[in-house]
């Protein structure tokens, strides 16, 4: 059985990933990087993919993401 990840992801304002050095603002460090600034993050599962709604904040993101994580816990203790 493959492990599953579940982790937060920031995003660009068109939801496309943000792997660029950021401001605590979202904003790029390198305003030449191409890079739009972060938006949001988004709650994203290695088996489910996205899960639920982009958060405009990482500290609520968090909570989300330790809810989806303990739903596939609960899931393989049921089996």
């Amino acid at each position: 059985m493959a492990r599953i990840l579940v982790g937060i992801e920031p995003r660009h304002a068109d939801n496309s990933p943000c792997g660029h050095a950021v401001k605590p603002s979202g904003k790029p460090r390198d305003p030449n990087s191409g890079c739009s600034g972060r938006t949001a993050f988004a709650v994203v599962c290695s088996e489910h993919g996205d899960v639920g709604s982009l958060h405009h904040v990482k500290a609520v993101a968090e909570p989300a993401a330790r809810t989806h994580r303990d739903e596939h816990r609960t899931a393989l203790a049921t089996h």
